[in-house]
């Protein structure tokens, strides 16, 4: 793999792993104020530009009267998809 390639690749790994804790921390009631509210902030503003994208198109998955959000889980699946396209170049 060449130098760019490269370097792309480590960016979307750390991005992609961005979309995880996010999703994470999306599962937890975090107390205002708190260092891992301000964590969440900054994941949420830079993961949700791509994460939108998935978002608009896909309904929201039903489990009776819960309603659960995929779209993280598509985007990250999307860019992994992306990541092995990068390894091969």
């Amino acid at each position: 793999m060449n130098v760019f390639a490269n370097v792309v690749y480590f960016a979307l790994t750390i991005y992609s792993w961005m979309i995880v804790a996010r999703a994470l921390l999306s599962w937890l009631h975090l107390r205002p104020g708190s260092a891992l509210t301000h964590i969440d902030r900054v994941l949420y503003q830079a993961t949700e530009p791509y994460v939108a994208l998935f978002r608009r198109r896909l309904p929201m998955a039903r489990l009776g009267a819960v309603g659960i959000d995929l779209s993280s889980v598509v985007a990250l699946v999307v860019l992994l998809v992306v990541m092995q396209v990068i390894i091969r170049l």
